[in-house]
């Protein structure tokens, strides 16, 4: 791992990171996280997560 990573830094459940994204990827982001109830960040980590674990998002 690199020496300053994310496990080295991570004293708690959540890390912040800030990342800049095209906008209409944010727009997207935005518009699917109204239609489904959810927040901006959680729609960003349900994407990551599916990503990381080999599935598509839904």
């Amino acid at each position: 791992m690199p020496k300053n990573s994310v496990s080295d830094q991570c004293t708690e459940d959540t890390q912040e990171f800030i990342i800049n994204i095209p906008c209409l990827l944010a727009e997207r982001v935005e518009k699917y996280a109204a239609e489904t109830g959810n927040t901006i960040p959680g729609v960003v980590i349900e994407a990551l997560d599916n990503l990381m674990r080999g599935r598509k998002s839904e």
